[in-house]
């Protein structure tokens, strides 16, 4: 077994594919950030609102003030410089970095495919991608430097690695959906595929019962088959054909800004090593890019030899196995996962639950037993203050920060409980958190919650 393995990581393939899948993923992400800049977005989601939701463990990261503009542009460089394959190792750690933080600013924001991009670039931290069709490569040779980093090959893990990582988020998504609210109800698509009449062509049957159910099972059986068949040559072709046609619909019917085009980009990542080549002389040939250097047959390995290798080999082993286990933490808590929401987070749950809440906060001085209600928009935008109303961990930070805002205003040994109501995928409204709760003395932890109110029906699955 052990001697397979090496022999596995010893073999090289064509690096055409992982060059390809470089350039289209930075040009995307420079793209996106350029996409979120213009949209008025940085001030709307980060410097407008006074408070912002942190992710437990990360408190310390917050907004910038006018230098959170300057993060995206450093943001933005890197993806450039990732596209162009310059400085390619501080220009993917300098983009994971930036684009990290950004997303840990506000965990309102948090979106599955904002937590892919970081995982993908984590990975792409440990593999050559810089080392065929790259400026590195370029400057390289005119500088005639005595390195082997650069070739038109590479370990054929560094490409596995990407397809199994896509695998992972398909198959993962697809399990997800295997829920009796998903296959049998055909929520949460009931209730948001007739809001899209308006749509041309296809608008007038997004109020038929049979599409919502139609949806529901292709969507759950796409995900599920999807890497498979983009594995096998004979089925390539159809499998891309599907990932265009799902994505581009799922673009039209939902505001999920650029990740349709991530994974359809991605997923050229399966196509063999001529398919690539093309691409890399037909691009070579706009941008001058001396085509001798895309068909020299160099494939040692960096100087820094097998260690270098070893040592990237289990950084990515140790990432895929974080993704393939972290899923299934929900495991570990109590409750109706839809409902808590505890382990819901990072674990490629797509588009499940249609959710709705109401959250009324009473705060009571403890040494003179007066009390009041909060409206809440004195405190957060419309935005926030959705997101808050039915997730647990956001409803404890909110309370903790309303603890500490009047505290800070006079009042003594303030206590802060909750009346909250939730609706989830188009059930009547249900009481939430225990209203009896001081959540001012509850602590943020990975322990299940015991303050959020049992679920009064059931959703069978995975």
């Amino acid at each position: 077994m052990q001697k397979t393995i090496q022999t596995y990581i010893r073999k090289n393939t064509k690096a055409a594919p992982l060059a390809v899948f470089r350039i289209f993923f930075g040009l995307l992400m420079l793209i996106s950030i350029l996409r979120f800049w213009l949209n008025g977005w940085i001030e709307k989601l980060y410097l407008e609102p006074a408070f912002h939701f942190s992710y437990y463990g990360f408190e310390w990261v917050k907004p910038l003030g006018n230098f959170t503009y300057v993060l995206f542009i450093v943001c933005g460089l890197s993806a450039l410089f990732i596209s162009l394959g310059y400085k390619y190792r501080w220009s993917v750690l300098t983009f994971f970095l930036s684009f990290t933080y950004i997303e840990l600013m506000d965990k309102t924001t948090y979106l599955n495919h904002y937590y892919f991009i970081s995982v993908l670039a984590l990975l792409l931290l440990f593999l050559p991608a810089n080392r065929y069709f790259s400026l590195d490569a370029w400057i390289s040779y005119k500088e005639k430097r005595e390195s082997h980093s650069f070739g038109n090959e590479v370990p054929r893990w560094s490409i596995d690695s990407i397809k199994v990582l896509l695998a992972i988020v398909y198959f993962y998504a697809g399990l997800a959906k295997l829920n009796s609210d998903w296959l049998l109800e055909a929520m949460p698509l009931s209730i948001w595929l007739p809001s899209k009449f308006d749509i041309p062509l296809i608008g007038a049957l997004l109020g038929e019962k049979w599409i919502h159910y139609s949806f529901s099972w292709f969507g759950a059986l796409y995900d599920l088959t999807i890497p498979f068949l983009l594995l096998f040559r004979r089925t390539r072709w159809l499998a891309f054909g599907l990932v265009v046609i799902f994505h581009v619909l799922t673009r039209v019917l939902f505001p999920i800004g650029m990740f349709p085009y991530v994974m359809i980009v991605s997923t050229l990542i399966f196509f063999d090593a001529r398919f690539h080549e093309r691409i890399c002389l037909a691009m070579a040939k706009i941008v001058r890019y001396p085509k001798f250097l895309l068909k020299e047959a160099r494939t040692m390995l960096p100087k820094s030899g097998v260690k270098a290798s070893k040592y990237s080999v289990l950084a990515v082993s140790l990432l895929l196995l974080v993704q393939l286990l972290l899923p299934w933490r929900y495991l570990l808590y109590p409750g109706e996962l839809f409902w808590t929401e505890e382990g819901y987070r990072f674990s490629w749950r797509v588009m499940l639950m249609e959710k709705s809440g109401y959250a009324q906060f009473k705060v009571v001085d403890g040494k003179t037993g007066r009390w009041f209600y909060v409206d809440n928009t004195d405190f957060l935008t419309p935005f926030q203050e959705k997101q808050m109303s039915f997730q647990p961990d956001f409803i404890l930070e909110y309370a903790h920060y309303l603890r500490d805002h009047f505290e800070s205003e006079g009042h003594q040994e303030v206590k802060v409980y909750v009346e909250s109501y939730v609706a989830l995928n188009g059930r009547l409204s249900a009481p939430f958190i225990d209203s009896e709760v001081n959540l001012a003395d509850e602590k943020e932890s990975f322990q299940p919650k015991s303050w959020i109110l049992p679920f009064s029906d059931e959703i069978k699955g995975l």
